[in-house]
């Protein structure tokens, strides 16, 4: 019996034995780096180190090791201790629990009287503190590794931006079981591959994580640049490169997870003593299970009374006389669906920091008042132009969104063309082609540049313009109003063609045409028309007025506010108004210009005072300013005395010329509203009345418009229209009802589910708070029904 028995073990121990060698293979993970903090030390007998080496015996055997990652606690006090244990996402669990074993019985040795201290293995990290570090994003300390090399760091640097950057988003956006990505990307012509791969612990929050990958990546270019192989190890995330494949394939897609999330971290220490007794855990369970069930309840009908709510109101706004309530908020949801039709032109926000060198100073081509104008070049060479939104911009979503969306449907000689855009977190970038010879306000400004600007290129330029706004008004599929038309929005190629630029105030000339949809007023002090600056009215004519200061300070050479004349009652257009009327027009050209052009220079000076007459409809439209331009023999009426600017009567700002908000600049909007109409000049202007106005639609607008093209907008009188003042208000008080019996009809639900389970908890736990809570539920639900009555009978 007892020789059958030996044999028996004999033969176990023969099956047992690849194993055993097998599991010795893979204690044999390859040791990295460590590092042992000197922030604190302790004994080694102490009851921390106690507690430590209780923490790290668990890593041979503890389950929730399964999903490849360890968070445990043991002690109380100064003496509890936090471990964490990470592993690569394609070990198996048996694999990783020999990996975090050996590491973390090898970092005891490392570091024996530290209280804190991490270990990098090839395929595993352990880690431990006196302080709580689960769920907290830690990089320091940060180590690299680095190998090999790359002969086009460029081309190298390119490709790995685009990697890092899907890998990072990948592994951010992962789950509670891990935050791991895996890609390939190919590079010299696609002959070589290199392969990466990013990792967090899985109790960081998404954003925790991301910000934990950019401090690698940073670290990264600083000390691993032009290599191929590197690892850059963090205490809660890592990121390795390598020309082969490192990983394991089942990374590369994504395993259903069908296991149950790992528990939270647990203390060792012993669970204290309940203090009630049977019935008091009972009643504890009941009222939890009660309140998770009211919860439900209460988010189920809170859901069921919003798509309720939503489906009425559809029906309220695809009603016959809806568009007048709604027309804004189908306006901004035709404005998010055509954005999302642009994706075509949208640019990886790696490619344009590669494309100029990281928003260096050197590329730095200009400012204006949204942010920096950067020049760049793409990967084929092709030069560009990058705007730079600033985060503290004044340029918002709106303008950004409005900018692409109109750019990408205009294509004219004399407009700047928009090649695509990034919208990525904070990051909002336009690229443009690049134009080689800057704004015109670098030129005609310049007291030196501007002189080798002769006539004929001055006129060239003029006329560009012309045809660039002439195009905008009536020849493009959209009808559109810059209003931002200034010197420093002129691009002039090498060939000083003008190309106009920033198109973010720009709108659609028939929308927002009254008092009511202008009430943000936007645009430069200088070149804005009274009509626009102090009642919001603005059309084509707008664009008109700024066009002709335009010309008129090409003539001069100077600008409009910072005029020549020192004499404050005097500027450009007042200046150019009383020469013009004392036929002494030779002191408003500019003296570089010389004689020889003088009739032509004299008639371009009787256009811009057209231009910028006073009166709106006496302007004339920019297909008449072509045909004057491109015909000496029509004949020119005579203007009449121009909208001298805003600031003819406030000192200007000279501190700067940026495109703003005219309702942010308060000296300037207070100055102008305590004058009168004739003392800026508004005569034919009406006063605004006290009577509701409201934006008139675009088909009623179109309308208008088509009758009397030139006239001047005037505020919508709804008391000139009392059928249209009932439908509107009709649809303002429907949605205003909708809205509210939605609200009421949310909290009487809740009273009502609460209530029930109030009393349901009054009888289950036999206790009579719940019996009050059923009694003051009941009164609040009384008041909410007979509010809603009231509401119904005195609101219809």
């Amino acid at each position: 019996m007892s020789t059958s028995r030996s044999l028996l073990l004999f033969f176990y121990a023969i099956l047992l034995a690849p194993l055993v060698s097998h599991s010795l293979v893979l204690q044999r993970d390859p040791y990295v780096l460590h590092d042992c903090s000197t922030s604190g030390n302790v004994s080694s007998n102490s009851t921390f180190r106690a507690n430590l080496n209780t923490l790290i015996s668990t890593f041979s055997s503890n389950t929730q090791i399964d999903y490849g990652f360890y968070n445990f606690s043991a002690g109380e006090g100064t003496d509890k201790v936090y471990a964490t244990g990470l592993c690569r996402a394609d070990l198996t669990p048996t694999d990783c629990r020999i990996c975090l074993n050996n590491s973390g019985h090898e970092l005891l040795q490392l570091c024996p009287n530290e209280k804190e201290g991490i270990m990098w293995y090839m395929n595993c990290t352990v880690r431990y503190s006196n302080n709580s570090i689960f769920g907290v994003m830690e990089t320091t300390p940060i180590k690299a590794l680095v190998s090999g090399s790359v002969p086009n760091v460029t081309e190298f640097d390119e490709v790995l931006d685009t990697l890092f950057y899907k890998l990072r988003l990948g592994a951010s956006a992962g789950g509670i079981f891990r935050k791991v990505a895996v890609g390939n990307a190919t590079y010299q012509h696609n002959t070589d591959t290199i392969y990466g791969l990013m990792q967090c612990s899985p109790d960081l929050s998404e954003m925790a994580c991301s910000n934990c990958l950019v401090t690698a990546l940073d670290y990264f270019q600083s000390y691993c640049r032009g290599r191929d192989g590197a690892r850059v190890l963090a205490p809660t995330c890592n990121l390795r490169i390598q020309p082969d494949q490192f990983y394991d394939s089942i990374l590369v897609e994504s395993p259903p997870l069908l296991s149950p999330p790992p528990v939270p971290a647990k203390s060792l220490s012993p669970s204290p003593v309940p203090a009630k007794g049977n019935k008091s855990n009972s009643s504890k369970n009941t009222i939890i299970i009660i309140v998770s069930v009211v919860v439900f309840v209460v988010l189920i009908i809170c859901i069921c009374l919003c798509l309720r709510v939503k489906k009425q109101r559809k029906k309220v706004e695809t009603g016959p006389d809806a568009t007048f309530c709604f027309y804004k908020r189908n306006e901004e949801y035709q404005q998010r669906m055509k954005l999302a039709n642009t994706e075509s032109l949208q640019f990886y926000f790696p490619t344009i920091r590669v494309a100029t060198n990281n928003f260096a100073d050197a590329n730095k081509v200009g400012t204006g008042g949204f942010g920096a104008v950067y020049k760049g070049r793409l990967s084929d060479g092709q030069d560009i132009a990058v705007k730079r939104l600033s985060i503290g911009s004044r340029q918002g979503d709106l303008e950004f969104k409005n900018e692409i969306l109109l750019m990408a449907k205009l294509n004219h000689p004399n407009l700047v063309k928009l090649q695509g855009f990034c919208l990525e977190g904070n990051e909002r970038l336009l690229i443009y082609e690049f134009v080689s010879n800057g704004s015109l306000d670098q030129v005609i400004y310049d007291p030196t540049k501007h002189a080798d600007l002769d006539w004929q290129m001055r006129y060239k330029i003029i006329v560009g313009i012309a045809r660039g706004l002439l195009y905008l008004h009536e020849d493009s599929c959209l009808r559109i109003v810059h209003r931002d038309l200034k010197a420093s929005n002129i691009l002039l190629d090498d060939e000083m063609n003008p190309k106009i630029a920033d198109f973010s105030l720009a709108r659609l000339v028939l929308l927002d045409q009254t008092h009511s949809s202008t009430n943000r007023i936007v645009g430069t002090y200088g070149y804005m028309a009274l009509e626009y600056a102090y009642y919001g009215h603005f059309s084509i004519k707008s664009d008109v007025f700024s066009f002709g200061v335009l010309v008129l300070e090409m003539i001069c050479g100077e600008k409009n506010g910072h005029f020549r004349n020192n004499k404050k009652e005097d500027d450009l257009l007042s200046y150019a108004w009383k020469n013009w009327k004392n036929m002494t027009t030779s002191n408003i050209i500019d003296p570089t210009l010389g004689v020889d052009s003088k009739t032509e220079i004299i008639r371009c000076i009787h256009i811009g005072l057209l231009c910028v007459q006073e009166n709106a409809a006496d302007r004339p439209t920019m297909a008449s300013v072509m045909l004057m331009l491109n015909s000496n023999s029509t004949t020119l009426s005579i203007p009449s005395q121009p909208a001298f600017p805003m600031h003819n009567n406030i000192e200007p700002d000279t501190s700067s010329d940026q495109s703003m908000p005219a309702s942010r600049n308060e000296a300037s909007i207070t100055a102008c509203r305590s004058m009168t109409c004739s003392q800026i000049g508004l005569k034919n202007i009406p006063k605004a009345p006290s009577e509701l106005r409201l934006a008139i639609p675009a088909r009623s607008a179109e309308a208008t418009a088509s009758r009397n093209d030139g006239a001047k907008s005037k505020p919508f009188n709804l008391k000139a229209k009392p059928f249209l003042h009932r439908v509107i208000l009709h649809n303002m008080d429907l949605e205003r009802n909708l809205r509210l019996h939605s609200q009421l009809s949310q909290i009487v639900g809740l009273f009502v589910f609460v209530s029930f389970f109030g009393w349901l908890v009054g009888l289950v736990g036999d206790h009579w708070l719940g019996f009050l809570l059923v009694w003051v539920l009941n009164l609040l639900e009384v008041v909410c029904w007979v509010s809603t009555y009231l509401r119904c009978v005195f609101l219809g």
